[in-house]
């Protein structure tokens, strides 16, 4: 008897502290799955018997079945992989004998000019043991991943990776026709008529050349009302590839203007408006870009809508990040460029407006805020925000503050900063998650794509905000470049391309978003401002690899992730998994490529940003108006169009186009202006937030 009590106590003990594990019978009786069969009938255990027998089964014959579908997707094409060349002449010549040479690291002045496309497909790496011990919550993480391709769906947050935050690709390998049906339920992917879309093939019809009409356009068209005299003198197209950029915009712009005047989005191909957040991102995000461009009548129209029918203070939960860098920036940056009050005025109702997400006992910002209540809350898929967004809204509120005086908008990002030093970091890498309550790093996957890409951005371009006068920016930036160096710098088999990868949860991944393309202009402006010249090559290395991410594509466009082969004698250096191969319109590598041919001068910069150009042209231009992301670079027949236009192809990506093709540093200088994730150009000040003389 007493010993029944003792072992009863025993088995309360153990149940209670979880210390020990214990498999006797009582033990066992107490678990929910022997008390879930003991309370099925005799029929339901054998029907339960039988669904595990099939399942087995299933896997056993089924799985194999589908691995070889799924690689078959490597070696689609193989009769017609080409290394394809846009533009004829002798590049192809020059790349083919290029490879011979390549597997050097690139010199110092620049990396090798490009690289013959590899006839095969190979998907020999790249596969990754996770670590099946890892915390919940970095799972579930993982999992929202595989599943939410783009948050900014007709008026729904999901998400997303911060407007230029995209989201990896899902980690699990599955075959085409299941990729393919995944893009059309979640990204309304269209297939598009000959008729619908305008492939120009004849050569004369690509941008470079004027056409007879255009030697007589003026694209400073008159406007009503008075603009500063600069945009005669300074602004506008200079030269013939600069006139195709504008001609590009204009063909986007008038589609915008016809289907989706004042709505956040154009879906060009349904000629229907999209709704995110209702500030019409696309037209507040393109206002600096006109006004470069010189386009003085689309400017005043645009700008009188934003004067007139803007509407700040409404009922709807809007993304703090996306926001503040689209529209705050956007706003900011053409007050600063045009002086009208209009703009400053709207910046600064935006920025009250959003200035209560920053309303936590952490002080780091809620995710999401409602523009009319105040309230402000976790985003709706989880109770992280991600940590690029809570470090990337930095540069336009204390530009706020620098403008007008008031330093409540310096003071509330300030918080967030010194927050965010004083966290323990790896190496000076943070990982992607955050909680708004605890203010605590959450998970451990350290990448410089999606959900931490522009933390490392914004630490370099606060430091040059004010005049490199604020030095813990500059510090936490080295000591993170050298992190990066150290766990995420690696290259790749057979031609040792340099690349950008991650590090999850102890080990290397090798994969590396277009998002991250961003880095090696990083690296060149912190070398321009006197940083090491490691730096530069660094960045040289990076740019190259990222434009072999286009060139290697027979659509020469790159897809939204890529993987680098790090095993010996597999053929191919670049792989692309089903589910990674849309392309979004994106900017990150032209931008880096303008950077670093403002730093170097070297031409090449140039003809890289003209070839993917001519490619946008080629493979994303709408006949009847607009660019829309597409579905498969790996495909020039059928890169199956998504029907989407983002606000960032016009702020960004068309405006990093124009300004690579002049030749005159002086149009928003380095030395003057600090441009921020959305490429809204903003004035660098003194230490104290003047003006620089």
């Amino acid at each position: 008897m007493q010993n029944s009590k003792e072992k009863r106590d025993f088995i309360s003990y153990t149940i209670a502290s979880d210390i020990e594990y214990n498999n006797s019978k009582d033990r066992r009786r107490l678990t929910c799955l022997r008390r879930c069969w003991n309370g099925l009938s005799r029929l339901q255990r054998r029907i339960v018997l039988v669904v595990i027998i099939v399942a087995g089964i299933s896997v056993v014959y089924i799985t194999p079945h589908m691995r070889d579908t799924f690689l078959s997707d490597f070696k689609e094409g193989e009769e017609n992989e080409e290394f394809v060349e846009i533009d004829p002449g002798d590049f192809k010549k020059r790349a083919e004998n290029e490879i011979k040479k390549i597997k050097q690291r690139p010199p110092k002045k620049g990396p090798p000019v490009g690289m013959k496309h590899s006839e095969n497909e190979n998907e020999d790496s790249v596969k990754l043991e996770m670590d099946q011990g890892e915390e919940n919550v970095q799972d579930m993480h993982l999992q929202m991943e595989q599943e939410i391709d783009k948050r900014h769906q007709e008026g729904i947050q999901q998400l997303g990776l911060g407007g230029k935050d995209e989201l990896p690709a899902a980690q699990l390998e599955v075959p085409d026709e299941v990729d393919d049906a995944i893009n059309v339920e979640s990204d309304q992917q269209v297939q598009v008529p000959k008729a619908v879309m305008e492939i120009e093939d004849d050569a004369a019809a690509l941008p470079g050349e004027l056409s007879e009409g255009d030697h007589d356009r003026s694209p400073l068209e008159a406007a009503e009302g008075d603009l500063p005299a600069d945009i005669d003198n300074i602004y506008g197209p200079k030269n013939e590839r600069q006139q195709a950029v504008v001609d590009a915009f204009m063909h986007a712009w008038k589609a915008y203007k016809e289907y989706a005047w004042g709505q956040d989005e154009l879906h060009p191909i349904s000629r229907k408006p999209g709704t995110w957040f209702n500030l019409g991102l696309t037209l507040v995000d393109a206002l600096d870009t006109m006004y470069i461009m010189g386009l003085t009548k689309e400017f005043k129209e645009a700008r009188n809508w934003v004067a007139n029918s803007m509407v700040i203070q409404q009922a709807k939960d809007v993304n703090l990040f996306e926001t503040t860098i689209r529209v705050l920036g956007g706003l900011l940056s053409t007050y600063h460029l045009s002086g009208d009050d209009v703009f400053l005025n709207k910046a600064i109702e935006l920025g009250d407006a959003l200035l209560p997400a920053f309303n936590s006992d952490s002080k780091i910002p809620f995710a999401d805020v409602n523009l009319k209540t105040g309230k402000a809350q976790p985003p709706k898929w989880g109770p992280d925000s991600s940590v690029s967004e809570v470090t990337t809204i930095q540069l336009e509120f204390r530009d706020l503050t620098f403008t007008t005086g008031n330093p409540k908008y310096k003071d509330a990002v300030d918080r967030v900063s010194t927050h965010l030093h004083e966290l323990q970091k790896e190496d000076g890498l943070v990982p992607t998650f955050i909680n708004a309550k605890t203010g605590e790093f959450r998970g451990k996957y350290y990448t410089l794509g999606a959900r931490a890409d522009s933390y490392y951005e914004y630490l370099l371009k606060q430091w040059l905000q004010t005049d490199k006068s604020e030095n813990v920016f500059k510090e936490d930036y080295l000591e993170a470049v050298e992190g990066i160096k150290k766990k995420l710098v690696q290259q790749s088999e057979p031609n040792k391309l340099t690349f950008v990868g991650e590090h999850v949860r102890g080990q290397f991944k090798p994969k590396m978003d277009e998002l991250a393309c961003f880095f090696g202009g990083t690296l060149g402006l912190g070398f321009y401002n006197g940083l090491p010249e490691s730096h530069l090559e660094l960045g040289q290395e990076l740019v190259h690899t990222c434009y072999q991410m286009y060139a290697q594509m027979p659509t020469f466009l790159a897809p939204e992730i890529s993987y680098f082969n790090l095993l010996p004698g597999v053929k191919e250096d670049i792989i692309v998994k089903p589910m990674d191969k849309h392309n979004l319109l994106r900017p990150e590598s032209i931008e880096s490529m303008f950077y670093m041919y403002r730093i170097t001068g070297d031409k090449y910069y140039q003809e890289w940003a003209w070839k993917i150009f001519q490619a946008f042209e080629k493979h994303t231009k709408v006949k009847n108006g607009g660019y829309t992301s597409i579905g498969d670079v790996k495909n020039p027949n059928n890169v199956k169009s998504r029907d989407k236009m983002e606000s960032f192809f016009l702020g960004e990506t068309l405006k990093y186009l124009f300004l690579i093709f002049g030749d005159d540093s002086s149009v928003l200088s380095l030395d003057k202006y600090v441009f921020n994730t959305e490429a809204h150009p903003l004035p660098i000040r003194t230490a104290t937030g003047g003006d620089l003389l």
